[in-house]
């Protein structure tokens, strides 16, 4: 079995650095043979070893295009489910860049299921988080064509792209969730509360595989011990930086 990793570099938040790092902690983590793309409007710096493509264009559908989510960073993932992706097929896992994987990666491609997505941690009844999602290439091209033809009603319903997804795959009796032990948020799993982050490092959740760096700090922050805000404390966190090379 050949699975795909997928990831998703625009813009200049993100540099090549995030993209290796990320293709280096999945090799030391996954055992499946696999394919590892960087879709990407830069392909600078990026290891040799890594497959690059173009970041797809938004289809036209109706005579609408989507110019709003060209420049709207989250929305591009949808381009994700875009029929052809290149010579793509099969099951694809998608990572964000600002993650960090400390353990085997293995059981994300073991359950049976269309779509997998992390339960969200705000608002559990409403939305997965797509910093990790899997899902069958070239399956749902309709998600992307009603995107583009409803842009505005989709935006004026959902707040962001995973919402958006979450809701698509529910209506089409698809959407799964992935065991809540697997996948962790730094900033609400490690971090410990209140006056107690001044003085404890991060913990890193026993049963974790891949723990996500929503918002603020990323990886390299937290390895130097920033919060990203005044009120979060973090302390430097050493195993971040074990993890994450």
């Amino acid at each position: 079995m050949l699975v795909n990793v997928l990831c998703m570099k625009w813009g200049t938040k993100y540099g090549a650095t995030f993209v290796n790092k990320l293709h280096q902690m999945v090799k030391r983590h996954l055992s499946i043979p696999f394919r590892f793309v960087c879709l990407t409007d830069d392909p600078k710096g990026i290891d040799e070893g890594i497959e690059v493509f173009p970041i797809p264009p938004f289809p036209q559908k109706n005579s609408i295009h989507s110019s709003k989510a060209i420049r709207d960073g989250g929305w591009k993932k949808l381009l994700t489910f875009s029929s052809p992706l290149y010579d793509l097929t099969g099951t694809a896992l998608f990572l964000d860049l600002d993650l960090v994987i400390v353990d085997k990666i293995d059981d994300f491609f073991l359950p049976q299921g269309d779509f997998f997505i992390i339960r969200d941690w705000l608002k559990p009844e409403i939305t997965g988080n797509s910093s990790v999602y899997r899902f069958e290439i070239g399956k749902h091209p309709d998600i992307l064509y009603r995107f583009c033809a409803e842009e505005d009603k989709i935006r004026n319903l959902y707040r962001n792209e995973q919402e958006y997804l979450t809701a698509s795959m529910k209506e089409k009796g698809l959407l799964a969730y992935w065991d809540d032990e697997l996948v962790k948020s730094f900033k609400r799993h490690c971090v410990y509360p209140g006056i107690q982050s001044w003085f404890r490092e991060p913990k890193l959740p026993d049963k974790a595989r891949i723990i996500v760096f929503h918002g603020q700090p990323n990886p390299d922050q937290a390895i130097e011990g920033k919060g990203g805000k005044w009120f979060r404390h973090v302390r430097p966190t050493k195993w971040v930086e074990q993890h994450w090379k």
